[in-house]
């Protein structure tokens, strides 16, 4: 492939064909000295008659033809008199139109828009402008012209225009000065530019390096790169470290700048038995809550009015349903305590559990209310139990502040109307989300969470239901019997064995597990396009892409994900003539394609039978209904939700035939194809092969070497996740539960 040629053009804006006021995209004919361009790209708003010097390249559509795509962008108010009243006869200044554009240009000419900006009270002499509306214009056009000016000046510091308007909103009219004064109040929350690219300017404003204002960005920068790899809190040694060399300071600037941000609460300290842990400020309050807040919960007993044991009993003789005995004693402390886990491995019966807790909850009069961490195990949760149940997010509600932060409609001003609340599939719910989940709650709901200890921890940060079971102070519940239908499945025996350190049954051939020798990648990529297009289908009547779900430990490689859908979708869905395609950076979409959601978009619109609704989450699985080149829109349907993309929102979507282990948690597949690439030493231990393995329903096929799997069985290690929170539970409460098992 030619590199693009990178050029600069300029010309005048004739006219806007599209603008997307949250990400700054835009589409515009361009009129240069030479042509009409079409111009596309983040360059924020322009209205006709504005003078734009753009760099970028030229680009082919498929549809539209030849563009330039803009990479930066250099602005100027028109200049002439007659684009000076195309500007403003385009609306871009509230109070002025087509006839009083004319009016203001006939009478100061080319001086116009110097005159709106620096002298506006001169614009009563127009007829038709009264004081009253002379204010209205003035103040749209100081909004207009600071937010230019702001775009111009961190264009030069290659910062985007989305940044630039996250900003101006943010601080209006005095953006410039806060980022003179501090270029690291630009990586707030709601704005979120990257600490390195601040550093740019804060150099140009020539401030010390070992300023509090850098090294209080700096500082919160490094807890979140310490995030993604989920810890909450660090060592005070290892950040100290860290901060020293990753922000080129002295001990002596570090110690400093440290107490001061003690001081002023930005960072916070907390002393574990085994030292020192520094945490953010949102950390430490989450953590700190959710363990006062458990602790108040155990402390509230509930009514004791209801007598579980009689009631078990009486939904045994009308169910026909017999509970083994550590099922009862989940239901009874399910009852008689303000929170509990219930944990426990795929065939031991915590649906029947579960099932038993919601009928006795609703028999009691109780509000329940059903919740998971992502949609689809929130889908799956509804299945099983015959109750809806929604994602916590939709659940609790979210919208944006005025600093475009997120926020939970239900919170302690807002609580949920609900006495019990389950969430299934706990393990994945990060420490944030669990604190939101709190705080929206009545202190006398009764909360009962779910999960296998097992299984991976949250993509978040923090390690939950490990730290909960781990402090021995909330009443944990854990089903160890595997029940003699769930024998029968090789799946689940396999499961369980892998999680004892013991090799699963390789030679099984006449179950629902089998294990095939393909240790060479190109070999067993082709042995699964087999599997996948033909046997599987002929053998089993599966259909490929509803029923069939390639998993892979990895993105990379020739069996990593994003090879393995590329070369899936070639057999599954080629190109052909007349078929639409859009693409994103990675992957070439084409109608009928699986895809998947892989960022949260609390307010992305669905349409469904009719109705409409908002949010699609990461993790959602949908296929591609409609491609509108004329329209550059992508339609795709989520479970019966239909979601429309333009062109510049496709970075949400991946192609969905081969996913990760850790986007598959929390669903469920008919069958499963589980490829273990050689190497990817970094990703083979027990929990992540024993997640994989309990994604199957119906089928599991684990393809790659004997060598492999019995790596990762023997690998018990976990990735280490720096928290407090084990700690902070028994230190606010007193004493060890009771029944624990």
């Amino acid at each position: 492939m030619q590199p693009k040629t990178v050029q600069v053009i300029r010309g005048t804006v004739d006219d806007v064909l599209f603008y997307n006021e949250d990400t700054g995209y835009i589409v515009a004919d361009l009129e240069t000295e030479e042509a009409m361009i079409t111009v596309v790209g983040e360059i924020g708003l322009a209205e006709p008659g504005e003078e734009l010097e753009l760099t970028g390249s030229f680009v082919n559509h498929p549809r539209f033809g030849e563009q330039f795509r803009a990479e930066s962008c250099l602005r100027a108010l028109p200049s002439t008199v007659v684009n000076i009243e195309r500007y403003l006869a385009s609306g871009v200044i509230r109070g002025i139109g087509k006839a009083l554009a004319k009016k203001i240009v006939a009478e100061f000419g080319e001086f116009t828009l110097q005159v709106i900006e620096n002298e506006p009270e001169k614009l009563c002499r127009i007829k038709g402008i009264s004081p009253a509306k002379c204010e209205e214009i003035t103040e749209s056009a100081q909004q207009i012209f600071g937010l230019r000016s702001l775009m111009g000046r961190l264009q030069a510091y290659g910062i985007s225009a989305a940044v630039a308007m996250q900003a101006y909103r943010r601080w209006e009219h005095a953006a410039w000065e806060v980022i003179q004064d501090n270029p690291f109040r630009l990586c707030d929350a709601g704005i979120g530019l990257e600490f390195r690219q601040a550093e740019r300017i804060a150099f140009d404003m020539q401030i010390p390096a070992n300023s509090d204002k850098r090294l209080f960005a700096g500082f919160r920068w490094l807890f979140q790169c310490a995030a993604p790899e989920g810890h909450t809190c660090l060592p005070f040694d290892e950040f100290r470290q860290i901060a020293v060399q990753g922000l080129q300071i002295t001990e002596q600037d570090f110690e400093h700048a440290f107490s001061d941000a003690c001081d002023d609460e930005i960072l916070r300290v907390y002393p574990c038995s085994d030292g020192k842990y520094v945490y953010p400020a949102d950390f430490y309050a989450a953590e700190d809550y959710i363990a006062s807040r458990i602790a108040a919960m155990l402390a509230f007993s509930p009514p004791e009015d209801f007598d579980c044991s009689a009631a078990i009993e009486k939904e045994e003789q009308e169910t026909g349903m017999t509970y083994a005995e550590l099922q009862k004693k989940a239901i009874a402390c399910a009852f008689s305590r303000g929170i509990m886990i219930l944990t426990g491995g795929p065939g031991t019966g915590k649906t029947t559990t579960l099932n038993g807790v919601i009928h006795l909850c609703l028999k009691e009069g109780s509000t329940v209310l059903l919740a998971a961490p992502t949609g689809r195990a929130a889908k799956r949760m509804t299945e099983l139990t015959g109750r809806e149940a929604k994602t916590i997010h939709r659940m609790l509600g979210t919208v944006y502040d005025e600093n475009g932060q997120l926020r939970f409609q239900h919170n302690e001003e807002n609580t949920l109307k609900a006495d019990v609340v389950i969430v299934d599939e706990f393990s994945m719910v990060d420490t944030l989300l669990f604190e939101g989940l709190l705080r929206a709650l009545r202190l006398s709901c009764r909360v009962i969470l779910v999960g296998d200890e097992d299984q991976l921890p949250s993509v978040g940060a923090g390690n939950l239901l490990h730290a909960m079971i781990e402090s021995k102070r909330i009443p944990v519940v854990r089903l160890n019997e595997i029940f003699r239908q769930a024998q029968e499945s090789c799946i689940i025996r396999s499961a369980h064995r892998i999680i004892s350190g013991e090799m699963p049954d390789l030679t099984e051939k006449q179950s629902d597990f089998f294990f095939f020798d393909r240790r060479d990648a190109s070999e067993a990529a082709a042995f699964l396009q087999d599997l996948y297009c033909r046997r599987l289908p002929q053998a089993y009547g599966f259909a490929p892409q509803t029923d069939i779900q390639v998993i892979s430990p990895t993105r990379k490689g020739i069996l990593g994900t994003v090879m393995l859908n590329r070369l899936l979708q070639q057999r599954v869905n080629p190109p052909e003539y007349g078929k639409q395609i859009m693409k994103n950076l990675l992957y070439t979409f084409r109608e009928g394609d699986k895809v998947m959601q892989i960022q949260n978009q609390y307010e992305t619109e669905w349409t469904k039978d009719g109705e409409r609704g908002a949010g699609i989450f990461n993790g959602d699985i949908g296929t591609v209904t409609l491609i509108s080149k004329a329209e550059n829109i992508m339609k795709v349907d989520f479970d019966g939700r239909v979601v429309t993309y333009r062109a510049e929102q496709l970075d949400q979507l991946e192609l969905a035939y081969a996913v990760t282990v850790h986007k598959s948690q929390g669903s469920e597949f008919e069958a499963v194809i589980l490829m273990l690439p050689e190497g990817s030493d970094r990703l083979s231990y027990r929990s992540l092969l024993y997640t994989a393995v309990t994604r199957a329903k119906k089928l599991l096929i684990l393809i790659g070497s004997p060598r492999k799997v019995r790596e990762m069985v023997q690998n018990q290690q976990k990735a280490m996740r720096y928290t407090c929170l084990t700690e902070m539970l028994r230190q606010m409460i007193g004493r060890e539960q009771e029944g624990t098992e």
